[in-house]
């Protein structure tokens, strides 16, 4: 695996990333935060340990595409003699019952459409990040791979001996292998793959027709809002930051961090994408996840990141079985920046909330009782503001008074004066706006510097970075302030590297950064139209669409001169970036015929 040229199928529940020829490289089993039982893609080795590999004999070349406004990927490879076999990987999810169907199982279907192609099916999981091989045992139509964390089962069509012997054979019908929990599966594999194919196709193909979408870019939209829908855990509605871990930021950086967990801080970028894409259902699982934690009665303080299943505690270990991606790592499994102090995250949480009291689609408007409990945040950020912190990017060696934490400070209070006086509350609504506004004069006198007529990173410093470029998302500067403008400006030309911007440009914990964080410039993309700056706006955005792999996914970082992308992927930030943005730039479905 020499790039991150991959696909991700998954159901809400499991995801599997898949190469060009049809290898299963990674993939996180009973849910996304579980033992990878595929992780080719960190195993930097060719013994095929670790993946679940369709083998075409004489390999020549492969396409892939989705099928259309779905999660659904197939793989087309063609061998040096004509033929040519067709790959459909799709994990289920339908309607069934009332409910939600979404097992731990990923289902691959095999079609020979030309000549007579010759296959060997290598499939073989792991267990404990690659240190641990399942014992197999089998019967007429299955394979299980008992490990003591999970047992998988394999049940299929295909010959028993072929496959745990990885014998090739020639592909002469349709085969059909169905991985998931140790169940048997009552009826014949290709008649289960068949109906859940359909079941599946259907479940998005009407998930994507009651999408709101923009007059432009609709497909990279379409795109970018089911791979943040597959980001969605459906049991608690948490949305992870990337379905990877320590897939390095950039070539031998030692920026390697497990992704696999919930980040309050991305909370209101991604409420904000899904309810511009009228995806209510799961904005809304998402806002009751992180009212859930807010809620806490033990809550002292909020972390920046919990687990999928709101565990606070992410204990950050080195996994030395595995090398790392090309052999860069280390490798990571959880994120010791739950134990980081990043003021931001209260203003996080109330921005992300505000939306219950303001959406009449929901299904649980916000109440008083829920105003009060948001309160006791505020109450919390009003004592933080000021204090050093770790900040967005989340120094691990290094505290300041950081600007944008300041400004989420502010973004609470004001965001809870808002709240109280649509729920005609005034003197809640007085105090919080009191609040506000000392902590507004605060940041523009200590955050403000003259000088370079822009706002800077910290209070009382110098340095730039590209979280100030939210200014007037936030609501903090008017677009037309000049302060924007001059901050804007000043960012573009000490952070931008070309087509993006970098989140800063000093040395940090682990030296220079050498590549850009995407949604910096997503952000930056957003800052130019506010300014009036359209035309360049909508160039620059059509240049970072051209930067998404073949199937149009990006990751979190991109090397700013040869645009190769790096770090964890597929990056929920990143594609939010890409809806909020194609949504602020595009043409009007006025007047369309």
């Amino acid at each position: 695996m020499d790039n991150l040229e991959l696909g991700m199928v998954g159901n809400c529940n499991i995801s599997a990333l898949v190469d060009p020829q049809g290898r299963i490289v990674w993939s996180c089993m009973p849910r996304f935060d579980g033992d990878p039982v595929f992780c080719a893609l960190l195993a930097n080795d060719d013994k095929g340990r670790g993946a679940f590999a369709i083998e075409l004999q004489g390999f020549a070349h492969s396409e892939q595409h989705y099928l259309r406004n779905t999660a659904i990927l197939l793989t087309t490879m063609h061998d040096d003699k004509g033929g040519v076999v067709e790959i459909t990987d799709f994990a289920p999810r339908f309607k069934q019952f009332g409910r939600t169907f979404y097992p731990m199982m990923i289902v691959r279907r095999l079609r020979p459409l030309a000549g007579s192609p010759t296959v060997r099916i290598r499939l073989e999981p792991v267990s404990e990040y690659g240190a641990g091989t399942p014992s197999q045992t089998f019967g007429s139509n299955h394979i299980r791979y008992v490990s003591p964390q999970l047992v998988l089962r394999l049940t299929t069509d295909a010959s028993i001996t072929a496959v745990m012997e990885r014998t090739p054979f020639v592909l002469d019908r349709d085969i059909t292998l169905l991985l998931g929990p140790d169940e048997t599966v009552p009826e014949a594999p290709g008649e289960v793959g068949q109906r859940f194919f359909g079941g599946t196709r259907n479940y998005w193909h009407d998930w994507v027709r009651h999408l709101g979408i923009p007059f432009e870019w609709q497909e990279a939209v379409i795109r970018a809002a089911i791979t943040i829908k597959l980001a969605a855990f459906d049991d608690t509605g948490a949305i992870v930051a990337a379905m990877t871990t320590s897939l390095p930021e950039a070539p031998g950086s030692g920026r390697n961090w497990d992704y696999r967990h919930c980040w309050l801080r991305d909370s209101y970028f991604v409420v904000s994408a899904l309810n511009r894409l009228s995806a209510t259902h799961t904005m809304e699982r998402y806002l009751h996840y992180i009212v859930n934690i807010a809620a806490n009665p033990a809550l002292r303080r909020l972390q920046a990141v919990y687990g999928i299943n709101g565990r606070a505690h992410l204990d950050e270990s080195i996994v030395e079985s595995l090398p790392g991606f090309h052999g860069m790592g280390p490798v990571r499994s959880g994120n010791a920046a739950y134990r980081q102090v990043q003021n931001d995250v209260y203003g996080a949480v109330v921005l992300s909330a505000t939306h219950i009291f303001f959406d009449q689609r929901l299904d649980s408007p916000g109440t008083e009782t829920h105003f009060r409990r948001l309160e006791s945040l505020g109450e919390m950020a009003r004592a933080v503001y000021g204090r050093p912190d770790a900040g967005i990017w989340e120094l691990r060696k290094t505290q300041r008074v950081h600007t944008f934490s300041g400004v989420m400070c502010w973004v609470a209070c004001d965001r809870l004066a808002q709240i109280a006086t649509h729920l005609g509350l005034g003197e809640r609504a007085l105090y919080w706006r009191g609040h506000a506004d000392a902590i507004h004069r605060g940041i523009c006198e200590s955050a403000w510097d003259a000088t370079q007529r822009s706002f800077v990173a910290s209070f009382g410093g110098q340095e730039l970075d590209a979280s100030l470029l939210l200014l007037n998302e936030l609501g903090f500067l008017a677009a037309d302030d000049p302060r924007f403008a001059g901050t804007v400006t000043a960012i573009e030309r000490q952070l931008r590297r070309g087509d993006f911007i970098f989140r800063y440009d000093h040395e940090d914990d682990f030296g220079q950064p050498q590549t850009a964080f995407i949604v910096c410039t997503f952000w930056f993309v957003n800052a130019l139209a506010a300014l009036g700056r359209r035309e360049e706006a909508r160039a620059l955005f059509d240049k970072l669409l051209a930067c998404r792999n073949s199937l149009g996914l990006l990751s979190e970082d991109i090397d700013p001169l040869t645009r190769e992308l790096w770090g964890n992927f597929p990056q929920t930030y990143s594609m939010v970036g890409l809806i909020n943005s194609a949504m602020r730039l595009s043409a009007s479905w006025e007047g369309v015929s």
